[in-house]
């Protein structure tokens, strides 16, 4: 199936340039054939056990979906914690990250396929009545046209797929009369005026219900798009063709790959991430295989797969000639510059990129794909999950998890490719910690930071879409699923397309226009597949010593940039000048800048400005540390105000019928104790009158030994806590008085002093959003008696719910795992500490104090440029030496913070119904656990925590 790709056959007998039909089934044949090589490598897993975990990722499956059917549907999405729908325009604006959301129930279109691999056959033809007899295409909303195209338009073609093999084994479907393929030729109709473009590609959103050019479509002003949204449509759009006859949709995907494709760097072969799409002028010019561009290269190989088209093949090739040059540096794969692709563009890598090992392996170059695999794997055992950006020192440099399931997309295909049973024990892993860590009583909620265990309220439909069916794969023998799945090839959103569309509707020219362009080395093009003994070498622990020199990556790391300096200190040649060395009165200094590239520009304002062109740099070297010395200059001009930061905290409910299962994101206090050096506070809460607490307290008795809660508002932070901690709380939680504010859109709240000694308060503050505190007063209604532990990050529950008598599944979340021990997270903590969010808000008084002011991190008078690195610094930040508050660059061997980066700040829309009160949409308590009905009678018995 989709597994063989790269058009390679199994041995050396298939002809070059055979019909595709040909060598995909044989191609499909010897990736299967290949796990026979492996099974010494690693403990073999019993197929009881492999059951026993396949039965677990059903029950699963079973629980975020009902929950979505039975909470959110119609909706778009589930909101996990509150339980309810997710609607575009009643939830407070996310970005970029809404477009996906069309009013077309989009989970449960992404969910269909995935119904019929986990052999849920009656629930797939209900699902697909409910798609017809619900879904409007024709909504009034703007879309992403690449996120429509994968989930809805692709969720739609797979459905159609397996509804018609069902159709043809005579059990069910027999109703069933290719209407989900007239809504996807639908919805592909609605899609094409996007490519009404003069390049051919096509804008980033459009309107269902009006397109592009009409007023009423709020949207075909812009100019940008991204790689991978422009590049990766081929495999639905062609299949829609195939499928209906009407060959315009391959035509217009195939045009805007054609485009990409000339426009790609010539002396590099590297696509950048954002493109003209009226000019075809590459905006952003750093290339990788991550966010942005990743799909763009999944889809030449596929489209080669799925089509049979050389071409596609000859580019995938091309590109991927140049990503092993440039882009791999084992295990890590770094963004480079397309024009200087020696240079690297970050320090840090996306999660996204958790994909290519999965890609490499269709390719059949294994070495790496087990390299960066096992990399991504050691720093998951760190975290927990994967973060969605990690530096090449493997710290958090964006502390969110979506529930991404790239990595575990990686880890199925090595498994098929290689029959190692440590990938299945890779697998055990990824559920245990998504029971252990993100499910929560309405489904599966994101992460919204790996480091404290905190939970986001979404759900996306890809988790469904993706996430279930790989794990299901992974564990499942070939009698398990009921249709061969070697057939159809994964779409970039695992939808399942049907091989036998390469011969089907080929009314599409296939002039092979690569060669036009580039002269092509034959050595980089197999057209099949080596022998197995060649691929896979007769050695049964072949994986495992590649894996073995990374176990230790994560924990024992140093970044590339400090070997470099030390070895140059070694060598007798002159370091490179460091930032936080630098002076701008010094001649010496600014020769050096020079050489780098950088230029020195006095504005008006009396700021100085600093410029690299990494072209003009004397070489690539000084490039090099050019680019370095911007990165430290950028961090050092925040560093004051990140040394006033502090990491978020944790809130956890662990009372009935909660057993930490939630766990709110909360803002720290400059004042008061330290959670991150002291043990966390537990107690039951209770709300302190007056609410706002700043008087005496009239109800003591009721705080006393308590949490106390406060609303925020009219006086100082630290004259509440002064209130709540001499009434004889043991801790506060303050409570936004801003009603629908949530951490899910609004910057990190951190609560400072009065500008007095606050030595004298003892007791821990923290501070929630309006979301986040309405569930804790929802379940004091509720349930009166509520107990939170507050902490610096999420406890395991089974440390909290130790010596209580509650079943094990409580603590695992799930009734077939066994309890076992958490490993120590002392890594973690040390890594919350030193690494916060850069969307930090710091107020220095309460909200309607008349001192208010707040600080927000990022530097007001510096800026970083996408290609030239520009930088602004205030004078006295570059004459002053700052050298007390930095580590010295040390020669003995010793890691040295040089590679930290200026995180993004991410920006978040303004409510688009600001009218709707939260308070409103949380549905009670109850009937949040509706769907727990099996665990109700065990947690009326217990009285704690889960996560």
């Amino acid at each position: 199936m989709s597994e063989a790709g790269g058009g390679r056959g199994c041995g050396s007998s298939v002809p070059q340039r055979a019909p595709w039909s040909l060598v995909a089934a044989t191609a499909a044949f010897c990736l299967v054939s290949a796990t026979s090589v492996w099974t010494a490598g690693a403990a073999p897993m019993s197929r009881e056990e492999r059951q026993k975990l396949g039965n677990q990722v059903l029950e699963m499956f079973d629980h975020a979906y009902g929950n979505y059917m039975e909470h959110a549907y119609p909706a778009d999405e589930l909101m996990p914690l509150t339980c309810r729908g997710r609607v575009r325009g009643q939830e407070p604006s996310r970005g970029d990250v809404d477009d996906a959301l069309g009013k077309f129930s989009l989970t449960l279109i992404d969910s269909l396929d995935t119904l019929v691999v986990l052999n849920k056959t009656k629930e797939f033809e209900d699902a697909v009545r409910k798609v017809l007899r619900d879904v409007n295409l024709d909504n009034d909303v703007v879309v992403s046209v690449f996120e429509t195209n994968i989930r809805v338009l692709g969720g739609l073609l797979g459905g159609h797929s397996l509804a018609i093999m069902l159709k043809e084994k005579g059990e069910y479907m027999q109703w069933y009369n290719d209407e989900l393929l007239q809504m996807a030729k639908q919805l592909g109709y609605k899609l094409l005026p996007a490519f009404n473009t003069t390049s051919g590609l096509p804008y980033p959103r459009i309107n269902l219900k009006f397109g592009i050019r009409k007023p009423e479509a709020r949207t075909g002003t812009e100019t940008d798009t991204c790689t991978a949204c422009a590049g990766t449509l081929i495999l639905e759009f062609a299949a829609l063709s195939r499928f209906t006859g009407a060959t315009i949709f391959e035509e217009y995907a195939r045009k805007a790959l054609d485009f990409l494709w000339e426009k790609r760097q010539r002396s590099s072969n590297l696509v950048g991430v954002t493109i003209n799409i009226h000019t075809g002028d590459w905006v952003r010019k750093d290339s990788g295989v991550g966010a942005g561009i990743d799909s763009y290269y999944e889809y030449l190989l596929k489209a080669y797969v799925l089509l049979g088209d050389d071409s596609f093949l000859e580019r995938f090739n091309t590109h991927y000639d140049a990503i092993m040059r440039y882009i791999s540096q084992p295990p890590l794969l770094l963004d480079v510059h397309i024009h200087k692709p020696m240079l690297n563009a970050r320090t840090w890598m996306d999660a996204l990129l958790a994909f290519f090992p999965g890609l490499q392996v269709l390719k059949g170059d294994i070495r790496p794909a087990i390299e960066t695999h096992e990399m991504l794997y050691q720093v998951i055992k760190k975290h927990n999950f994967l973060p969605e950006a990690f530096t090449t020192d493997f710290r958090v440099h964006w502390a969110q998890h979506p529930l991404r399931p790239e990595f575990a997309e990686s880890t199925y295909f090595l498994y098929k490719a290689t029959g190692d049973p440590y990938y299945l024990e890779v697998g055990k892993t990824l559920i245990e910690n998504l029971n252990k860590y993100a499910r929560v009583p309405c489904g599966f909620a994101a992460m919204k930071d790996v480091r404290t265990g905190s939970h986001e309220d979404r759900m996306d439909s890809f988790f469904l879409a993706e996430m279930f069916k790989y794990l299901y794969l992974l564990f499942a023998d070939k009698e398990d699923i009921i249709f061969d799945i070697e057939d159809y090839i994964f779409t970039t959103e695992a939808h399942l397309l049907p091989l036998w569309l390469s011969t089907t509707n080929q009314s599409i020219s296939k002039k092979n226009t690569t060669s036009e362009y580039t002269e092509l080395d034959d050595s980089n093009f197999d057209w099949t597949c080596p022998n197995t003994q060649i691929l896979f070498p007769n050695d049964p622990l072949y994986a495992q010593s590649i894996r073995e020199p990374l176990k230790n990556v994560v924990d024992k790391s140093c970044p590339r940039g400090i070997i470099r300096v030390e070895e140059s200190f070694r060598s007798g040649a002159k370091p490179p000048l460091r930032a936080r060395d630098f002076m701008a009165t010094n001649p010496e200094h600014l020769e050096i800048l020079k050489k780098m590239g950088v230029s020195l520009i006095h504005l008006k304002d009396g700021r100085v400005q600093l410029v690299q062109h990494a072209i003009q740099a004397a070489s690539s070297i000084d490039a090099e540390d050019g680019l370095r010395f911007m990165q430290e200059m950028i961090e050092l001009s925040s560093q004051q105000q990140k040394e006033q930061q502090l990491p978020p905290r944790a809130v956890q409910i662990v009372s009935h019928p909660f057993f930490g299962r939630v766990v709110l994101t909360a803002g720290p206090a400059q004042f008061g104790l330290d959670l991150s050096k002291h043990k966390e506070t537990r107690g039951f809460v209770a709300s302190s009158k007056p609410y706002n607490g700043c008087s005496e307290l009239t109800n003591p008795e009721a705080v006393m030994g308590k949490i106390a809660l406060i609303q925020r508002g009219q006086c100082m932070f630290a004259e509440k806590a002064r209130n709540i901690q001499n009434a004889g709380a043991i801790g506060g939680i303050v409570i936004d008085d801003n009603e629908g504010s949530s951490s899910d859109t609004a910057p990190l709240f951190q609560m400072a002093g009065d500008g007095k000694d606050t030595d004298d308060i003892k007791i821990p503050m923290l501070f929630l959003f309006s979301k986040e505190g309405s569930i804790i007063l929802d379940a004091i209604r509720e349930y009166e008696e509520v107990e939170v532990l507050l902490s610096d990050k999420a406890k395991d529950r089974a440390a909290i719910l130790k010596g209580k008598m509650i079943p094990s599944y409580i603590i695992n979340s799930n009734p077939e795992m066994e309890n076992e021990e958490q490993p120590s997270s002392e890594n973690d903590s040390q890594s919350a500490e030193q690494i916060t969010s850069s969307s930090q808000e710091v107020d220095l008084v309460d909200q309607e104090s008349p001192e208010e002011s707040s600080l927000n991190s990022q530097p007001e008078s510096l800026s970083l440029a996408d290609m030239d690195n520009a930088a602004s610094v205030s004078p006295s930040e570059q004459i002053s030496n700052p050298m007390e508050n930095h580590e010295t660059t040390s020669l003995d061997g010793e890691c040295t913070d040089l590679d930290n980066q200026l995180q993004e700040q991410s920006e978040t829309e303004e409510d688009s119904n600001p009218n709707v009160s939260w308070g409103k949409k949380v549905q009670p308590i109850d009937s949040i656990l509706a769907d727990w009905n099996e665990d109700i009678e065990a947690f009326e018995m217990m009285e704690k925590d889960e996560l």
